[in-house]
Order: structure tokens, then C-alpha cells, then sequence
């Protein structure tokens, strides 16, 4: 079995405030996870923490772009960074955020090693760009992180290094989203392949999964990274995230989708967010979380 490689990435760049004067709290989604043991739990090594920028939206108004750019711009390549000396060496990276923009830091890395994929498991596609929401709604990244990794972001966050696109449409796979999602139209027309969650339910949880993960051991890719959003659960078992959406995966429903998708030898590494520390007094959440990981690795 591969090395797993715990790197905290406490990044809550993407995120609006919750309320004025306030900052987001998934911040504190690692050190919650750690004290649920996760490390020891996986036996996994110690990848360090990779330090954000202090979260300061300044002066930003509606039709700015991306708030907190510069600071992503600048988190992106160092998280890149410690990302793919693992990935490098074999190991298998377990970030730990963060909202969803660090994702960027993992497709920037691999993109820097050749052409992989990306199985996201989350409630919504985080696809929110100019070309369909208009440039007044754009600021959030951890809305915007799959538009971004597309190419359908501000240049100074989709082509960092001249890399950009980090993602191909054709290699992306979506999993968990609700039915219903605004962007599901969009997302059929540009062919990236998108399973809701009555779709699961529909066709077999562990059938149409285990037909995602075929798909995503092509020849064509160099292996693929899963992306973890905590909201993709219901928030009936999950209500510490900052946008709880009904009719989500349940606790098994994930546990089934997780477990196909690392364990094939093609998958590299993957990434934990949004989970806020801050909405869960009882660590009730937090538990899920991790047992939900440790899962996807063990017995």
C-alpha cells in the first residue's frame, strides 16, 4: 500500500465572510480532523502544514473578479508545490482544507506532471464563471474552482505558470451533485460527465461508481485526483458547511463512492474541504468526516 501523506492546506480564501467582520471557519478543518485521530488512525506520515495568506477581502466590491486573487495566485503554486513532490515520489497526499480553492493547488501540481483527471465528490459543481452568472456574481473561488481549473477563470488564476487549462472538460467527473442543479445544463452541453445523486440512487450506487472509476483509468490519463466537498452529504448528517443543500449523499452512499474511487491504483491523491469546525459544538460532524476517510483506506 502506498505511503498516505496528511498535509493540512488551512485555506479559507474562497469563501465569503459569514456575517460582516467575520472570517469562514473551514480554516479549522484539520486541526478538527486531527483530534478525531485521523493521522494515526491511517498511519500516515506527516506532510507539514502549507500556510495561507491572511484572509483580507480589502476594498472589493461586486464586479471586481475573484476576492482574495492575489493571495490564491500566490497559495496555489506553493500548495502545488508540496503536492506534487509527494505525488512524485508515490506517495499519496491527503489534503486536508480549506474551502474549495486549494483544489486549484492540486491541479496545478499535476498539471505540471502530465494530463490527469478529477472525481468530484460535492453538491454542486462549483462552475460559476462570467459567461453564465455575469461579472457582478463572480468573487467566491470555492465556487468557482472547476470553472477556474477549466479555463473559464480570470487569467491570473486559470493560467498560473502558463499552464492553463489545469483540467480538460472530458477528464472531470462529478458526482453527488443535487438533481436540479442550475449548472447541470451547462455541464451536459460541454460534456463533462455528472452523476446527481437520484442518479446513484436510480442505477446503483457501487455499479455506476465502479463505472466512473473504469473511466477514469484510461490510457489517456496519467491517474486522477479526488476531490472531497463535506456539503456533498446531507445535511442531516452533515450541517457544518457553510451551504447545506438537501437531499444529499448518505453517510453509506459516500462511503461506497469513496472507496471505489481511492483504491484504484490510479487515483493520486485527494482532497478534504469545507467542513467548519465552527458549526459543529459536539465534533458530531467532525467524526463522520474521518470515519468517512479512514474508511475509504481501510477495512
Amino acid at each position: 500500500m502506498r505511503d498516505i501523506v496528511v498535509i493540512d492546506a488551512p485555506s479559507n480564501l474562497g469563501l465569503r465572510p459569514p456575517a460582516p467582520g467575520t472570517v469562514p471557519g473551514c480554516y479549522k478543518l484539520a486541526g478538527a480532523l486531527r483530534e478525531q485521530r485521523i493521522v494515526q488512525r491511517l498511519r500516515a506520515l506527516e506532510g507539514g502544514v502549507v500556510v495561507p495568506p491572511r484572509y483580507d477581502r480589502g476594498t472589493w466590491q461586486p464586479g471586481d473578479g475573484v476576492f482574495n486573487a492575489a493571495a490564491i495566485a500566490a497559495y496555489t503554486p506553493r500548495l502545488a508545490d508540496r503536492i506534487e513532490q509527494h505525488v512524485r515520489t508515490g506517495a499519496f497526499p491527503l489534503v486536508l482544507g480549506g474551502d474549495c480553492s486549494i483544489q486549484l493547488g492540486a491541479s496545478l501540481a499535476l498539471r505540471r506532471l502530465g494530463r490527469y483527471g478529477l472525481a468530484a465528490v460535492d453538491a454542486s459543481a462549483d462552475f460559476r464563471h462570467i459567461g453564465n452568472s455575469g461579472a457582478d456574481a463572480v468573487g467566491a473561488a470555492g465556487g468557482e474552482e472547476l470553472a477556474i481549473a477549466t479555463g473559464r477563470g480570470q487569467k491570473d488564476l486559470s493560467d498560473l505558470e502558463g499552464l492553463g487549462p489545469y483540467l480538460r472538460d472530458e477528464d472531470v467527473r462529478l458526482i453527488g451533485i443535487r438533481d436540479g442543479d442550475e449548472d447541470l445544463v451547462e455541464l451536459a452541453e460541454l460534456k463533462i460527465p455528472v452523476l446527481t445523486v437520484g442518479e446513484l440512487r436510480r442505477w446503483g450506487t457501487a455499479e455506476t461508481v465502479a463505472g466512473v472509476v473504469t473511466s477514469l483509468e484510461t490510457e489517456a490519463l496519467d491517474g486522477f485526483w479526488v476531490h472531497l466537498d463535506a456539503d456533498a452529504l446531507d445535511p442531516e448528517v452533515m450541517p457544518a458547511v457553510d451551504s447545506p443543500d438537501p437531499h444529499g449523499l448518505l453517510p453509506e452512499e459516500a462511503a461506497t463512492v469513496l472507496r471505489a474511487l481511492v483504491r484504484s491504483p490510479r487515483c493520486v491523491g485527494m482532497n478534504v474541504t469545507i467542513y467548519d469546525p465552527d458549526l459543529d459544538p459536539d465534533a458530531s460532524a467532525a467524526a463522520l468526516l474521518t470515519d468517512l476517510v479512514v474508511g475509504a483506506f481501510t477495512e
